[in-house]
């Protein structure tokens, strides 16, 4: 990082203010807004104090804000008691229980009303189900199953009986699904016989039982739900089916009222090292931030239909399809499918079928539906639209532009999200009652996110459009509390590179001269693929334990649909690089790791480009990687003339 600053080019003149018939029709004025950042910044622990009385029913009230005696360690309300499902069900009942919670679109079309009522219902039914099992407080769950209703009645009914839950994106390969039931020592795996995605079937019954067949010896209890309808193997004395355990059972079940800091769920994600790591959230703080976002960013009252188009395999699917949307009240889309199945209107037909007024989705998706040109969207009213959101990576202008004038008409408010896994919900986000957006910003923190941009040794950057570490420097309650069974990685991770009080994000960031963020990449060796991270040593190992393969080295480079793409630069044993074997360690590193690590080019080398000491310099294979010219310092390598032979095999 020269001179302790990442520097720029980019410069974006354009900015939109709020259009004036949103803000006639907004549930949250700007005057409500410029409180709330008002109370923030004159309290910071009074301001999260009152969120937490004003939007979560508690059991027992908190009399502590927020402990830091243990710093980087830090409980929020821990005095208090809740129960999260409760929060998201219970207390709706008598106000909304008949009405819509979840739309839920299957990838044939077929389409289902769940109201608040019922869904309670069901959520009780399977948390009775899951007791009579022998789950209980503390322990795990983990879950693998499509973007399906089932699977938020699964996280709702662990959350109502104390369990923790683990969520394992029904796209990951067996050796992913095992490492993580091995890691969090699972008592019970949640599953379904298969389901169509795109008209494709995928038998997740089967990749789970290669999984269990390869380890996770802490499984007692696999529940099995009928899906697809396609045959499996059900072993005796551990499968069950999910209507069979739910048969009979009482709708009603007593919610397990447990600490505000009681764990929630863990979900992993990739690290920069090999193995996962466990992100665990807590119950009271982390669905304080899903409800707070909510309100805040999409500005969801009971009038909206909302929609998300994340799996819940992924943090966007924990807070803005299980918990945020229900925990107020909201009615939301839930969807099987993919975007471009049967046509590459599927989106579009679907926002007017349902009057989707808040979507929110991932650039990747954007810019794949860009590519389909704007015939399809054109298709389509898209009139109910009042607010669009992206989530996942940072998004480029051009996309944002067509974002905000094919589908949004002009008329829409856009909210670029930046948040985390590790943040539970959005961190730095427009507010689309008050703030003027830019393309390709996310702008300002939410009330009571405190943000700073640092250098190398901690001073703050102040230049405008000049960028260095993204840092968090007030803790705030829906941040992670550990990484499971690791306390020291969590202090080394995200703590390790200033304070105890200094959440590093693992971004880079830059401000402008209005002080807009803008997110410019990671700062670690974690790639972006479609808006999901992705650890390099992850699909470097996947690639070593192929036999032909002695080394490897994974990058990223720019990809116009996928954001970021992987690039693997390999070492063989003896065989000469070819064209097949180049196909057969794509495949395999899809096997291994899902087909989301699959790299989109193999380089076969000699070598790689290394200091004395052994270290990979992947900030110069990035740079060969994108076709760029070599302009840093490469003294310090070992054999500088590996770097011809890299860029020549890549011409």
């Amino acid at each position: 990082m020269a001179d302790n600053k990442i520097e720029s080019v980019l410069k974006e003149d354009r900015q939109f203010d709020p259009p004036q018939a949103f803000l006639d029709g907004a549930h949250l004025k700007p005057s409500e807004i410029n409180a709330l950042r008002e109370a923030a910044e004159a309290d910071h622990e009074g301001f999260w104090a009152q969120q937490a009385k004003d939007h979560l029913d508690w059991h027992k009230p908190f009399s502590q804000v927020l402990d830091d005696s243990d710093a980087p360690f830090f409980k929020w309300f821990a005095d208090g008691e809740m129960n999260v499902a409760y929060n998201c069900l219970d207390r709706h009942l008598a106000t909304r229980g008949d009405k819509t919670a979840i739309i839920f679109e299957g990838d044939d079309g077929e389409v289902e009303h769940i109201s608040y009522r019922e869904l309670h219902a069901r959520v009780c039914r399977f948390a009775n189900a899951l007791k009579a099992k022998g789950l209980g407080k503390g322990d795990r769950a983990v879950i693998y199953l499509p973007n399906i209703p089932q699977a938020a009645v699964a996280m709702l009914a662990c959350a109502r009986i104390g369990a923790i839950h683990s969520v394992v994106f029904g796209g990951f390969s067996a050796p992913a699904l095992r490492d993580r039931i091995d890691d969090a020592e699972a008592k019970m795996l949640i599953t379904a016989d298969g389901n169509y995605r795109g008209g494709k079937l995928i038998a997740l019954k089967e990749v789970a039982d290669q999984a269990l067949s390869e380890g996770c010896a802490s499984i007692e209890t696999v529940v099995v739900y009928k899906r697809s309808g396609t045959d499996v193997t059900m072993a005796d004395g551990r499968d069950v089916w999910w209507h069979d355990i739910v048969d009979g059972q009482a709708d009603e079940c007593e919610p397990e009222w447990v600490n505000a800091e009681h764990p929630l769920f863990i979900l992993y994600t990739s690290g920069s090292t090999g193995k996962p790591k466990g992100i665990q959230h807590a119950s009271a703080g982390y669905l304080l931030g899903a409800i707070c976002s909510c309100r805040w960013v999409f500005d969801l009252g009971d009038d909206d239909v909302f929609w998300c188009t994340a799996d819940v395999g992924w943090i966007t699917g924990h807070t803005y399809i299980t918990y945020g949307p229900t925990a107020c009240g909201a009615t939301q889309v839930m969807f099987e499918g993919v975007p471009t199945y049967p046509e590459p209107d599927r989106f579009w037909k679907m926002v007017d079928t349902h009057q989707v007024s808040i979507f929110y989705t991932a650039p990747t998706a954007i810019r794949a539906l860009m590519k389909q040109g704007d015939e399809y969207p054109q298709r389509h009213a898209l009139d109910s639209l009042r607010i669009l959101g992206t989530v996942g990576e940072p998004i480029n202008p051009e996309a944002w532009m067509w974002y905000r004038q094919v589908i949004g008409k002009e008329r829409c408010p856009i909210v670029d999200t930046w948040w985390q896994t590790e943040t539970g919900a959005h961190m730095i986000s427009p507010l689309p009652q008050t703030t003027s957006t830019k393309p390709g910003s996310v702008t300002y923190p939410l009330p009571g996110i405190v943000a700073d941009i640092l250098d190398e040794s901690g001073a703050p950057i102040t230049d405008a459009n000049a960028g260095g570490v993204l840092v968090i420097t007030k803790p705030w309650p829906y941040m992670l509390r550990t990484i499971w069974g690791d306390p020291d990685r969590y202090k080394e991770t995200y703590f390790g590179m200033y304070d105890a009080h200094t959440y590093v994000a693992g971004d880079s960031a830059q401000r402008d001269e209005q002080g807009n963020f803008r997110i410019l990449g990671r700062i670690d060796d974690v790639v972006n693929i479609s808006g999901h991270r992705m650890g390099t040593m992850e699909v470097e190992s996947a690639l070593v334990a192929h036999s032909a393969v002695s080394e490897a080295a994974v990058v990223s480079r720019p990809h116009d649909v996928k954001g970021e793409c992987i690039v693997a630069f390999v070492i063989l044993k003896n065989d000469d690089g070819n064209d097949k074997l180049a196909s057969d360690l794509r495949d395999w590193v899809a096997q291994q790791l899902g087909a989301i690590a699959k790299p989109e080019e193999i380089r076969f080398a000699d070598g790689l480009p290394k200091t004395r000491s052994g270290k990979i310099m992947r900030r110069l294979l990035r740079t060969v990687a994108r076709g760029d010219e070599v302009t840093q310092d490469v003294s310090t390598l070992e054999n500088p003339q590996i770097l011809d032979q890299l860029q020549a095999k890549g011409s």
